[in-house]
């Protein structure tokens, strides 16, 4: 079994290597025929590393990663030998490109033939041994390379955010290596202060919060910034199980949700290394109770030190489900741009980027069948996008529309220049659990070139999408009984799902 293993690591890197063979080659193709099309130097190539993603099942930003290593190992022939062979897998092969794409076509060509990776000079090394050997060939052949490629790096600097394990977050900053140490020997120096003084909580803790003040400007608070929380009516106010989602982040356990609503610190307490009280955490949650199937959301948001005896406002914006389907209703608009209802409408229903495999926040609100085309400036010919996937949408030969598909999710169909055709369908909402409403099929001869190439967008399993109709904002989370009536929601519709927004300070009395 052993053997079979090593077989099989050895099949995967030369399929790898095959993929990229196919990847050099269909950019060739497609460059070409932009070229017959009268598309200008500087535009050729836009959209093939998308094209490259969709086909491997991978976001574009990494389709570009692959098109991009499968060229430059064409100037590489003894390290594209070794990945052919299986003696380099495809992430290692990876990090040896990646540490000589500052020098020029000559110098790559001799380090790829100093280090000789095909007569086996990585065999038995490991990930930093092959980037510390590239490294030191690297410097040898154009030390100025290599410092400009430092140089540059300064201007990358940048924050992330990424998921972490249970309901954490990872914020990384990227920074000059002079202002990454001063900033951790200053979160350190208040840390040691403050444990000297007879602090609790653990070093690392007092760090964490002492970032998040210093960055929100409330004490392990959030300021003014607006977030939403979404989950059903029954996890709000009857200590239902069902998870919400954060935006932003994911899926977060129910009981965590309710204890971020109320202002109490998930999951810490000030005893036992727990965060220092005064502030609080903006969200956004379903509403209350529901027809079978057709639950309700609600999102609320605090303002920045409010605690739990504080006179904060919660805002609730209510969204409602079609029964069965959970779909949303749809808001309308004849503006050239979509309105600040619709975009967030759009960020509800969409969550992430709409191109299959791509997780990217929303950054831009498309019109599906562009506004220029006739398109309208609605909820179904909307759908969110990240910067790159919206710029390569609008690439020749690249087109979308909203698929047929009645009694199911917001479907988009996404076509390529090549005629493969790929699918899109909203993720759920929390709360509904229809397993008739959780996938779109497409079906055969419904869509041009609908068949077996077909993809669709598998999204988590979460609960059934729903619309959204404008109403007065009210600071009660719940939507049923008189208030629900006086505000003229009819019964079939009332209580469904609501979002909690952003509040302002309590008025006063």
């Amino acid at each position: 079994m052993i053997g079979q293993l090593r077989l099989l690591e050895d099949v995967k890197a030369v399929a790898a290597a095959r993929q990229a063979e196919i990847a050099v080659a269909f950019d060739l193709v497609q460059r070409r025929e932009q070229a017959a099309a009268g598309v200008p130097a500087e535009h050729l190539g836009a959209g093939v590393g998308a094209q490259v993603a969709l086909a491997r099942r991978e976001s574009p930003a990494r389709g570009g990663r692959l098109l991009g290593l499968a060229k430059t190992l064409t100037g590489m022939p003894r390290t594209f030998a070794a990945f052919r062979s299986g003696r380099l897998s495809e992430w290692r092969t990876t990090l040896v490109v990646k540490e000589t794409i500052c020098l020029s076509v000559e110098d790559r060509a001799g380090v790829d033939e100093e280090l000789a990776a095909d007569a086996g000079a990585f065999d038995g090394a490991g990930d930093r041994s092959i980037i510390s050997a590239v490294k030191a060939a690297a410097y040898r052949r154009d030390p100025a390379a290599v410092a400009r490629r430092a140089a540059k790096a300064v201007g990358e600097r940048t924050v992330s955010l990424r998921p972490a394990p249970d309901t954490m977050a990872r914020l990384t900053a990227l920074l000059p290596v002079a202002e990454g140490v001063a900033a951790y020997a200053a979160l350190t120096a208040e840390a040691d202060s403050l444990l000297s003084s007879g602090d609790g909580r653990s070093r690392g803790q007092i760090m964490a919060d002492t970032l998040v003040e210093r960055a929100t400007g409330t004490p392990c608070g959030v300021s003014g910034v607006e977030v939403q929380l979404v989950m059903t009516d029954r996890t709000l106010l009857q200590g239902d199980s069902e998870p919400a989602r954060l935006t932003g982040y994911g899926i977060i356990p129910a009981t965590w949700a309710r204890e971020l609503v109320t202002g109490h610190q998930p999951g810490t307490d000030t005893t036992t290394g727990g965060r220092r009280a005064g502030g609080s955490t903006g969200v956004a949650a379903p509403g209350t109770g529901g027809a079978p199937g057709n639950p309700a959301s609600t999102s609320i948001n605090k303002e920045p030190g409010a605690g739990a005896d504080s006179g904060m406002a919660v805002w609730v914006r209510r969204l409602y489900t079609a029964p069965g389907t959970g779909e949303l209703i749809g808001l309308d608009s004849k503006a050239r741009l979509f309105p600040a209802g619709l975009k967030r409408f759009l960020q509800i229903r969409d969550d992430t980027c709409r191109t299959p495999y791509c997780d990217a926040p929303i950054r831009h609100h498309d019109h599906i069948t562009p506004w220029h085309h006739g398109g309208d400036t609605t909820a179904n010919n909307g759908q969110g996008l990240c910067e790159a996937c919206n710029h390569t949408k609008e690439a020749p030969g690249w087109s979308a529309a909203t698929a047929p598909n009645p009694g199911a999710r917001h479907t988009v169909q996404l076509r390529t220049p090549t005629g493969h055709t790929y699918h899109s369908t909203a993720p759920p909402l929390p709360g509904n659990r229809n397993p008739e409403c959780l996938t779109y099929v497409p079906q055969p001869g419904a869509l041009p070139g609908a068949g077996a190439d077909q993809e669709r967008r598998r999204r988590p399993n979460l609960a059934s999408r729903q619309k959204l109709e404008r109403r007065p904002r009210t600071r009660v989370p719940h939507a049923s009984g008189p208030k629900a009536a006086a505000v003229g929601i009819p019964e079939a519709k009332r209580n469904r799902v609501e979002v909690l927004g952003r509040a302002g300070p309590m008025p006063a009395g």
